[in-house]
C-alpha cells in the first residue's frame, strides 16, 4: 500500500498577513492592558513588560498562521466555511488567552 503525501499550496503574502494581523491585534491588546499600569513591584525588575510584549503577539502570529492552514486543509463551502472560521476564532482566542498568561506569569498575572 502506497501512501502519497501531498503537499498544501502555500501563498507565502497571504501567510504573512495573516499572521500581521493576529499579531497586530495581540499587540494592541496587550497594550492597552499593560500601559495603564504605574505602580509596579521591584521584584518585577525594570524590564518586566518585555516578556509579555514578545510572548503574547508570537501567541497572536500563530493564530493567524494556524487560520490560514486551516482554510487551506478545509474544504471552503457552504457550513464548512463557517465552521471553519469558527474554529480559527476559536483557536485563536485560546492562544491569545494562553499566551497572555505565559506572558503575565509572575508579574501581573500571579
Amino acid at each position: 500500500m502506497s501512501h502519497q503525501i501531498t503537499a498544501i499550496p502555500q501563498n507565502s503574502s497571504s501567510l504573512k498577513l495573516r499572521m500581521l494581523i493576529g499579531g497586530s491585534v495581540a499587540l494592541v491588546l496587550i497594550a492597552i492592558f499593560l500601559l495603564p499600569v504605574k505602580n509596579v513591584r521591584p521584584e518585577w525588575g525594570q524590564f518586566w513588560m518585555v516578556r509579555p510584549f514578545i510572548i503574547v503577539p508570537l501567541a497572536g502570529a500563530t493564530g493567524g498562521a494556524v487560520s490560514y492552514y486551516l482554510t487551506k486543509l478545509l474544504p471552503q463551502s457552504g457550513w464548512v466555511k463557517v465552521a471553519t472560521v469558527l474554529l480559527s476564532l476559536l483557536i485563536y482566542i485560546i492562544g491569545l488567552w494562553l499566551g497572555t498568561v505565559l506572558g503575565l506569569a509572575g508579574t501581573l498575572w500571579d
